[in-house]
């Protein structure tokens, strides 16, 4: 098993860092024009713990420059940010003005929050509708004012881009004794960002695919909150076992990573066809039967769905999935897949996708991925282990769905040499910290019986703004 982990590891590293890249180390300021360039929009959270799903309308988001106030996003869009810990997915693109921007506004309305008791058998769901302010009212819609920590610097005919988080943990309100209240307090952080930062490109993109032109090496999926994206590929994507530009075909459920270009179409870093079946379900698990051993039953938060189950989305489903023998792992598929992911090392806390048929009302499972996550925790004093530069480990307490299927222990997370540290130097200066919050993000095994996470990113959230 500890050889299985290693290879586990090596996959989360090396496909995680690729989708991220290499950071830009300069920019090039320019004066306002009249000529308008492009702006694209990624968004990803910060959770709360047993929140699954927290889903927020954004009416519109407005730059706010030195000449010009041009709206990013001007179509009410619906965001489920609880499924977005430490992943980035792409909300909007559109053309404003070349300026100088310093802030930007957002627009909410409808908050609703999710959540599970994780006492119960089975799990149980709590859908709460709430409200903005600090303490519960009928204020369903307000708008916020976030200032960058650094100026947007939009050029003509250029690209540039705004990453937003929603820190639920800070914004969802709790009672002395932590029961969600339904105050919604909005805790926003922005910064502007380039396409070839780490923190700039898309990670977490999967929709289905609608039309393929191989001659010209892009093909078109219909992405989430309604949106159609053209993906382009070249000679150093990266497509998982057995496919290519030429054997894609519809009907088909593909993943991507990459980085936004001028047009808006993506320049795909990794490309993974998920699955050729046309259903699926996708989520949080939150138990699994039996606990141990070849599992028969999972019981998940579905927090994505194929237009056919969308009656199950944001809801607790559980599956039989006894006749599964399909199990892979995102963006790799090969001899050892099985060995690192299969039906005896299903665990609560992980993100998974289940694919299958649908006839008859009836969902019929096919196929299981283990989907790339984040986990959101405090550093466990004293517990960095440094093996050589980067490769090591350390432990984080989380108190959510990974607490639970710890039995309230730490999560140890694995690191390796091209893990990507964002807002620290390295695993050197998370021995001097103590206890600090931290999210990372990579993929969750099982290591004789333990969850372990294999992680490509490790982040310091953002304390201010």
């Amino acid at each position: 098993m500890k050889r299985s982990l290693g290879i586990s590891l090596l996959v989360a590293l090396c496909l995680l860092a690729a989708s991220c890249g290499s950071a830009s180390k300069s920019s090039t300021a320019t004066s306002p024009s009249s000529q308008s360039a492009s702006v694209f929009v990624t968004g990803e959270d910060a959770p709360l713990a047993s929140v699954v799903g927290f889903d927020v309308t954004i009416n519109s988001i407005t730059l706010n420059g030195n000449n010009n106030s041009p709206q990013v996003l001007s179509t009410a869009t619906t965001v489920d940010f609880a499924r977005l810990l430490g992943l980035r997915s792409p909300l909007a693109f559109n053309s404003v003005p070349a300026d100088t921007y310093n802030s930007a506004t957002f627009s909410l309305s409808n908050p609703v929050i999710s959540y599970v008791d994780m006492t119960t058998i089975p799990p149980t769901l709590t859908t709460l509708k709430g409200t903005f302010g600090p303490t519960t009212g009928s204020l369903t819609q307000t708008s916020v004012t976030v200032t960058f920590p650094s100026p947007m610097v939009v050029g003509s005919n250029g690209l540039a881009g705004l990453r937003m988080e929603f820190d639920i943990r800070q914004s969802v309100a709790v009672d002395s004794n932590g029961n969600i209240t339904g105050a919604v307090n909005p805790t926003i952080y922005a910064k502007a960002v380039k396409a070839t930062d780490s923190d700039g490109q898309v990670t977490d993109l999967m929709g289905g695919l609608v039309s393929v032109n191989a001659a010209g090496n892009s093909f078109v999926i219909q992405g989430p909150y309604g949106r159609q994206l053209t993906v382009d590929v070249n000679g150093s994507t990266q497509f998982n076992s057995g496919w290519n530009i030429n054997s894609l075909a519809a009907p088909a459920v593909v993943g991507v990573q990459g980085l936004f270009q001028a047009d808006g179409s993506l320049m795909a870093s990794n490309v993974e066809v998920i699955t050729t079946s046309q259903a699926f379900l996708s989520g949080r698990v939150l138990a699994v039967n039996p606990t141990t051993g070849p599992v028969q039953q999972i019981t998940l938060w579905a927090g994505e769905t194929s237009a056919d189950l969308v009656s199950d989305i944001d809801t607790i489903q559980t599956i039989n999935v006894s006749a599964v023998t399909q199990y892979d792992v995102c963006f790799f598929d090969n001899l050892v897949t099985n060995n690192i992911f299969n039906n005896s090392t299903v665990i609560v806390g992980q993100r998974i996708f289940i694919g299958g048929s649908y006839s008859g009302n009836v969902f019929t499972p096919q196929m299981i991925s283990l989907r790339f996550q984040g986990v959101y925790g405090t550093l466990t004093p004293s517990s960095v282990t440094i093996t050589n530069g980067n490769l090591g480990s350390f432990q984080l307490q989380n108190n959510g769905l990974i607490g639970y299927s710890l039995g309230g222990g730490p999560l140890t997370v694995d690191t390796g040499n091209i893990t990507l540290f964002i807002n620290t130097t390295g695993l050197s200066a998370l021995q001097s910290v103590g206890s600090t919050p931290l999210v990372a993000g990579g993929l969750l095994f099982v290591n004789n019986g333990t969850p372990v996470m294999a992680a490509g990113v490790v982040a310091v959230p953002p304390q201010t703004q």
